[in-house]
């Protein structure tokens, strides 16, 4: 405790770390100051004046809390504890007069501002200012950018404190707004007046604490106090970001992030912002049997009845666990099909993750290692693309001094990394010479992606990354493609020798939500799923399920740790919870599955694999290292080909085609008169 410093806030002496700032050390004291432009994850600005507090002793006037450490205050005259106050009339007239200066041209648009009802210029002007005006000249007013279909602008209403811009370009690593002008002139731009680009810029609207920066889709559709808010688990991409589901009646209006420092702190990848719009549209909302070629409805009795018959004479049943599929619609699955001595796959993309050894398919680091580790080594995968939440933090650790590395195709990821090239020999060069290099001080990390993995040579590609890490004293993190990967792995719903080797000979496939992949002819194939998707295109039968809103499901995240998410509404028509339809199906075969409840399905989950009970915990993964075999020829190559169109719920969205052509006619060459 002897590096800690004595201060005395409003009366009371606390110890706190010298280098905090003030509104730190008053947050650990439990006093909370007001601010505008402080953030926890932002670099400091000072430019709003709102967290003015008095330091006795110090000189006659209020100081910014936000840019004063607790080091640089004085003791007093016989070296007592420096003093803070946050209360007295000094800080109540500061405080005031700050705000009457932002309310002098802010827009007194509240009835028909999106931002009312949780803005913070609302609550502290209600707390910090007073009840009247002395300003009776016209307010300044700004014309509106268009930052593209995500954000919409209310310029007028900006306070320019910069957390918009600091965001976008330290977090984001997209310098695409700036402030220009001084004075009354001040305001908020994009460059050249073009439109954002980056996947993570509808945090700005998080950010803003007025009504300038809102969120387009959402507008002018609710109040914040209609809204029922449930806390869930994105499932967009295999991070596991937690985040928050705002619902008005069966509605999904919005989804927000919710903090996990383990996890995704407290950002959001555009994808799962804003994709809740697919939730709506082609939804399957009732049984369906195929019939001369065609689908047509059907009851739950007779799309059952037609199924069980399908199984009971199969040959051979595989199963298929789908990318969005919960862990206990899985495990059902694995149960039903096992009862009729079939298999069960979840390698759907052909990635060779080998059963039964969690440190292989699912690393030995955690997500939050990135913030400490001193290298990253990044094979086969484009972290922007496939987990923009995973890629800032990256980001993060570069610019904290982590030196990264590449082995795959050259992207431009917003921080700079050494390109050791692009194909498998470049991974046999790099294992070579972490072999003769001595360990680093600091620790590493090898990150992994599914495209380094998918080909004939996958498990060679990860044994030589698993030597890598073993080599430089550095952890493992698999970054995986689909959020139920993990969790299906962990419940042994895999097959000897792939999916290959699953669909072999297969007369009857259960196809439980896995629309990536095409399903050979001739079997008799059953869909269960949320959307009318490639999956039910194929279908002989037809299971409406619900979506990972509508049903409560346990998903493990890339680095192995179980998260729950709770149902936010119900399912449209005549869908179903995933699980419960398996288990009305099997009491049609005649194999009853032994659970009647979603709470006796999880404890026999639990009771099969006993750390999917750990929630929100990510346990110590341990397995035999796989061996660096021989490796194949070619480049690597992110699986991702769209970032915005990678599952049924994005391809039903009308947001997410739309920014997937503006990133396709931004990748395109321009021609010359263009």
């Amino acid at each position: 405790m002897s590096d800690l410093r004595k201060i005395v806030i409003d009366g009371r002496e606390v110890e706190v770390d010298p280098a905090l700032t003030l509104i730190q050390a008053c947050e650990q004291a439990g006093i909370e100051i007001p601010r505008f432009c402080y953030h926890e994850r932002l670099s400091i600005a000072g430019n709003c004046r709102m967290c003015l507090v008095e330091v006795v002793g110090g000189p006659p006037k209020p100081a910014a809390s936000c840019a004063m450490q607790v080091r640089d205050l004085r003791p007093g005259p016989e070296g007592q504890p420096p003093v803070v106050k946050t209360n007295s009339p000094m800080v109540k007239k500061a405080r005031e007069g700050v705000m009457e200066f932002l309310l002098i041209n802010h827009p007194l648009d509240c009835p028909i501002c999106d931002q009312g009802g949780e803005c913070d210029l609302q609550d502290q002007a209600m707390a910090y200012g007073v009840d009247f005006s002395r300003y009776r000249e016209p307010k300044r007013a700004v014309d509106n950018m268009d930052l593209g279909p995500l954000v919409g602008t209310h310029m007028t209403r900006c306070i320019s404190c910069t957390r918009c811009v600091r965001f976008i370009t330290e977090v984001a690593g997209m310098p695409e707004l700036g402030q220009t002008g001084r004075g009354e002139d001040a305001e908020i731009t994009a460059y050249l007046g073009q439109t954002l680009e980056s996947e993570m810029q509808g945090n700005i609207v998080d950010l803003c604490p007025v009504g300038a920066l809102t969120s387009k889709p959402y507008a002018f559709t609710a109040r914040p106090w209609e809204l029922t808010k449930t806390e869930s688990i994105d499932v967009m991409d295999a991070l596991g970001s937690n985040i928050r589901i705002d619902t008005k009646g069966r509605q999904v209006m919005r989804i927000l992030p919710r903090n996990h420092d383990g996890v995704n702190e407290e950002w959001l990848s555009d994808k799962s912002r804003y994709v809740w719009d697919g939730l709506r549209r082609q939804r399957l909302d009732k049984p369906y049997i195929r019939e001369g070629g065609k689908l047509r409805p059907a009851s739950w009795d007779e799309a059952l009845s037609l199924a069980a018959q399908k199984m009971q004479s199969a040959t051979k049943i595989a199963g298929l666990v789908g990318d969005l599929a919960p862990v206990e619609a899985a495990f059902a699955l694995k149960g039903l099909v096992d009862s009729k001595g079939g298999v069960v796959e979840c390698r759907t993309d052909g990635a060779k993750l080998p059963a039964g050894n969690r440190a292989a398919y699912a690393g030995t680091a955690a997500i939050e290692d990135i913030d400490s580790a001193g290298g990253i080594l990044l094979i086969g995968t484009n972290p922007r693309a496939e987990a923009p939440v995973l890629n800032s933090r990256i980001r993060k650790a570069w610019l904290r001094g982590a030196i990264v590395g590449l082995i795959g195709e050259p992207v431009d990821l917003t921080y700079d990394y050494h390109h050791f090239g692009t194909d498998r020999a470049a991974l046999e060069a790099h294992l070579k010479t972490a072999k003769e290099a001595p360990a680093d001080d600091r620790p590493g990390l090898v990150i992994v992606g599914q495209g380094a993995i998918r080909g004939d040579d996958g498990a060679a590609v990860l044994g030589h990354a698993m030597a890598i890490a073993e080599a430089r004293g550095a952890g493992l993190l698999i970054l995986h493609a689909a959020a139920s990967r993990v969790g299906a792995m962990d419940i042994g719903a895999v097959t000897e020798g792939g999916i290959e080797a699953a669909l072999d000979g297969a007369d009857v496939v259960y196809n439980l939500g896995a629309d990536e992949m095409d399903v050979p002819d001739g079997a008799f194939v059953i869909y269960q799923g949320a959307h009318g998707d490639r999956g039910a295109h194929r279908a002989d039968v037809v299971l409406p399920g619900a979506a990972w809103t509508e049903e409560p499901g346990l998903f493990v995240n890339t680095e192995g740790r179980p998260q729950l998410a709770f149902r936010a509404g119900f399912p449209p028509g005549e869908a179903r919870e995933n699980w419960a339809i398996l288990r009305a199906l099997s009491a049609r075969i005649g194999e009853t599955l032994p659970y009647d409840s979603l709470d006796q399905l999880r404890r026999a989950l639990v009771e099969a694999v006993p750390h999917l009970g750990l929630i929100d915990e990510v346990p110590e993964n341990s397995g035999p290292a796989l061996e660096p075999g021989k490796l194949g020829q070619g480049d690597f190559a992110s699986w991702v080909t769209d970032h915005f169109l990678t599952n049924p719920v994005a391809r039903s969205s009308p947001l997410m085609a739309e920014l997937s052509r503006a990133a396709r006619s931004r990748s395109e060459d321009r021609i010359a008169a263009e």
